[in-house]
């Protein structure tokens, strides 16, 4: 029963995430106010499994959208959250394991092993605007598991051999840890931010009763509003529209 529930939430959190991602293309302007900034982000991570005998960090391109919540009471504080639609963690060169096919192991021995797990993230993070344009920001962040695999691959007669190896079932469902990071906000046009953000895991990456890993990963983005000149503009005809002074007719 659990099980067939977390399926369910992992195709419907999907397929929001993805319409998310079109609709905010095409309303970006509604989605900004002088309090409230939308936009898209995407750039590299380097992801690594904490306490698994790896030997390098596993670099992949992460994409996503957020949304930066401004106090009205104190404009340099926000809530920056969103969706990290693509986000592949894991790391390379794990140790090697039999597939329990003679055939395979023969095939891939001395070869390499990396791990790679992909998860929607969602950081819920407080963040602080500092008068130079650059920020910070810290808080948790939490992972839904999309897809997992081990890549086995061998160089055989100069060729690349690989195979892929599912063990999604091995891995928890939820990830949760804490991020951090800083950025500068460019004052060119609407401003594109670039943040080089870390995350912590504190939740135990595999099922089972093995020694506890956890995700590590560092993330280097640049993140540009969406609709955000647009919204300024109709804000301003709105508000030259309010403030238009009618001049009485003259008296007969």
């Amino acid at each position: 029963m659990k099980k067939g529930l977390c399926i369910i939430l992992a195709l419907f959190f999907i397929n929001q995430a993805k319409s998310q991602v079109l609709i905010s293309l095409i309303f970006g302007d509604k989605l900004n106010s002088p309090f409230l900034e939308f936009g898209l982000e995407g750039g590299v991570n380097f992801s690594d499994i904490q306490n698994m005998d790896t030997s390098g960090s596993n670099a992949g391109f992460n994409l996503g959208f957020y949304f930066d919540f401004r106090s009205k009471q104190n404009p340099a504080w926000m809530i920056n959250t969103g969706v990290i639609v693509k986000s592949p963690m894991g790391a390379r060169h794990i140790p090697m394991y039999s597939l329990e096919n003679p055939d395979l192991d023969n095939t891939f021995a001395g070869g390499t092993v990396n791990r790679e797990i992909r998860y929607f993230n969602v950081p819920i993070l407080i963040k602080h605007h500092f008068k130079s344009n650059i920020y910070v920001k810290a808080g948790p962040q939490l992972g839904l598991l999309a897809k997992a695999f081990d890549e086995f691959r061998i160089e055989v007669d100069k060729e690349d051999v690989v195979y892929k190896k599912d063990i999604k079932d091995q891995i928890r469902v939820i990830d949760a840890g804490v991020a951090f990071g800083a950025g500068y906000h460019l004052k060119v046009g609407y401003g594109l931010n670039i943040t080089i953000q870390y995350y912590y895991g504190l939740v135990p990456v595999m099922k089972g009763d093995g020694p506890n890993v956890y995700n590590r990963s560092l993330y280097l983005t640049a993140g540009i509003p969406i609709g955000k000149g647009k919204a300024a503009q109709k804000r301003a005809a709105k508000e030259a529209e309010i403030n238009k002074v009618i001049l009485p007719e003259d008296e007969d």
